[in-house]
């Protein structure tokens, strides 16, 4: 990065802070330029991003408010437009979409929207709205609540790989998607032609981390912890085996020792993620590509993120991102 100041070099540098939203003090990494020549400080608009993020990710998970996506996604399970949303919820009129968009709902929306994720309480809700609609309308509407089930089944297989954690630091406020998990796992089996499970755990890693550095969120939704072999997702083996598209594949070497792949016979679906997020899987494989699972374990032990964490029994916090080595 150049200057501003002098046109010279300058150097990415953080510190802890707190910034003040809503009134209440919340503590992040402040990430900076620093010019190498005159001192002064500088950011981007991409930092400055990252640096907010890390402040509203703490504020929704304080308050139970969900995420951009999370609040998308329950519109969506409904298959009702924004506006309709808002004007059964009580509402501004563009007020869903914009929550949809990034803006922060106020702690009782927040808690609303969590709320109506159970069918049966959100069709009270469009029962108690059902003057502002025609019959025929209301109708429609309830039609499509009540065929909305509680999914239980998907609740319990999320639960089982994610270990029960909500979005927090020690999962980098990631979705928690089965499916976006998967994809990620099938893109690097792809890539690589199949991939050692120590390999893996530290692809994943880097995937995630590098993501919260570069956007504030994690990608996976996974948690982390250190071993002596390097940081590893959170019950990993059981990860592996929780996808009957991906089957381990025990290789014999030629020294006698063996090890186990992850192999597949499909291809990523490259639909579950953004393009931001594929800059991102591409930049990991290009960083590792020539690697092998003990060069990317070695690697990996000089990240802080390992030494601080190693042996501690404690998840890594995602804020250990702003002190990556390798990407």
């Amino acid at each position: 990065m150049n200057s501003p100041f002098t046109g010279g070099s300058a150097t990415l540098r953080q510190e802890k802070t707190e910034l003040t939203f809503r009134k209440e003090k919340f503590q992040y990494v402040h990430q900076f330029y620093e010019c190498d020549e005159t001192k002064e400080r500088f950011t981007t608009t991409e930092l400055d991003e990252v640096n907010i993020a890390q402040v509203y990710n703490q504020y929704r998970a304080k308050y139970g408010i969900p995420f951009p996506d999370e609040i998308k996604r329950i519109r969506q399970r409904y298959g009702l437009p924004a506006s309709k949303m808002s004007q059964i919820l009580g509402f501004g009129d563009n007020q869903y979409r914009l929550y949809e968009n990034g803006d922060i709902p106020s702690e009782a929306n927040g808690k609303i929207l969590m709320s109506i994720q159970n069918p049966h309480i959100f069709e009270n809700f469009v029962i108690n709205a059902k003057n502002q609609f025609e019959d025929n309308e209301i109708a429609k509407i309830l039609s499509k609540v009540k065929a909305v089930e509680t999914d239980e089944g998907s609740a319990s297989n999320i639960n089982y790989i994610f270990s029960g954690c909500r979005r927090n630091i020690f999962n980098g406020y990631a979705t928690q998607s089965i499916g976006k998990l998967k994809n990620i796992i099938l893109y690097y089996i792809e890539k690589f032609d199949g991939v050692f499970f120590t390999k893996m755990n530290k692809l994943l890693f880097y995937t995630d981390f590098y993501c919260y550095k570069t956007t504030g969120r994690g990608m996976s939704g996974l948690a982390y912890k250190a071993i002596q072999r390097g940081p590893v997702p959170v019950r990993w083996d059981r990860i592996y085996s929780s996808f009957d598209d991906i089957q381990p594949e025990i290789v014999h070497f030629d020294t006698g020792a063996e090890g186990t792949r992850l192999v597949s016979s499909i291809s990523p679906d490259l639909s579950e993620f953004t393009n931001t997020e594929l800059d991102i899987l591409e930049t990991i494989y290009q960083r590792f590509k020539t690697d092998n699972s003990t060069k990317i374990s070695d690697i990996s032990h000089a990240e802080h993120a390992w030494q601080q964490y190693v042996d501690s029994g404690q998840m890594i916090s995602f804020e250990m991102a702003f002190s990556l080595k390798a990407v």
